[in-house]
């Protein structure tokens, strides 16, 4: 792929749905439904047929995540808890809440590995050196795979699986490391990219080109790198905001964005799919 005309797949971005009080964690599932989360109105949102229904669940909900069986798991720092949520019967559970003891630090992102275990990071209530990200196994048990972040974010697996990507929003910088899913260990982790302006990275998703997509908090634009994280261009907003992205893995609605200024759901369509991170 021709990085220098990698922005010239992108239209204008379009809203989809708005008056939502700040979205996150955008998903599609393999219904073909597009979720998020609305942190301040305490529900999951879910887009299908041009319009959208609201699903109460308490707490404030940020990250989200579509497992293989349909359920929908969520990051909900109000309760400093890991929970899920069954569209089939509208009933949530509390999964995870605490680490060593301890309540969960603001869980804040999320995400499956290939054997089905989830990643979470647990950034805190503000930018600080001590967060950190976890593993809950297919089996229930918890190990802390990273610590001593500057508020550790949004994270995405390569199409392989076989590396992880990690916002560390404080530092304005993407980490990549091997991620060993037999032993819940991430390995050699190193600066992947770099961001510019604003806040810093929230969150990343990648194209079907290994093409890394990351919402720049503060900065009005998702900024793009090459699998080897060379910096390819940047795609800017309507709101200054954006919180994370999705792509559609149908093609249809292109590359989705929450954005929490204007609280919208911004389509760009495009020429480039994503995958579903349940499978």
């Amino acid at each position: 792929m021709d990085l220098t005309m990698l922005s010239q797949n992108f239209a204008a971005p379009v809203p989809i749905a708005e008056q939502i009080r700040f979205p996150e964690g955008p998903v599609f599932t393999s219904d073909g439904a597009l979720w998020c989360v609305e942190q301040h109105g305490e529900s999951l949102i879910q887009y299908a047929g041009n319009q959208y229904k609201r699903h109460h669940v308490g707490g404030r909900p940020n990250g989200l995540a579509a497992a293989a069986d349909g359920m929908l798991w969520f990051c909900d720092s109000g309760h400093q808890a890991i929970r899920t949520y069954d569209p089939s019967s509208g009933t949530s559970q509390t999964i995870v809440t605490e680490r060593d003891g301890v309540p969960l630090n603001m869980p804040n992102d999320l995400a499956f590995d290939q054997n089905h275990q989830l990643i979470f990071t647990c950034p805190g209530p503000d930018l600080n050196p001590n967060g950190y990200v976890c593993c809950l196994s297919s089996v229930g048990d918890l190990m802390t795979v990273a610590r001593q972040l500057n508020y550790p974010n949004g994270l995405a697996f390569t199409r392989d699986y076989q590396h992880l990507l990690i916002a560390e929003t404080g530092n304005q910088q993407i980490w990549i490391g091997e991620w060993d899913s037999h032993r819940m260990r991430w390995q050699n982790p190193r600066i992947f990219a770099r961001t510019e302006g604003g806040l810093g990275p929230d969150g990343i998703a990648l194209d079907e080109y290994g093409n890394v997509y990351v919402a720049v908090y503060g900065s009005a634009s998702i900024q793009v790198f090459a699998p080897d994280g060379q910096r390819a261009c940047t795609l800017t907003l309507p709101g200054q905001h954006p919180t994370n992205c999705a792509f559609d893995p149908t093609g249809t609605l292109g590359l989705v964005i929450t954005e929490a200024e204007k609280g919208a759901l911004l389509s760009l369509p495009c020429g480039l799919k994503g995958i579903l991170n349940s499978q």
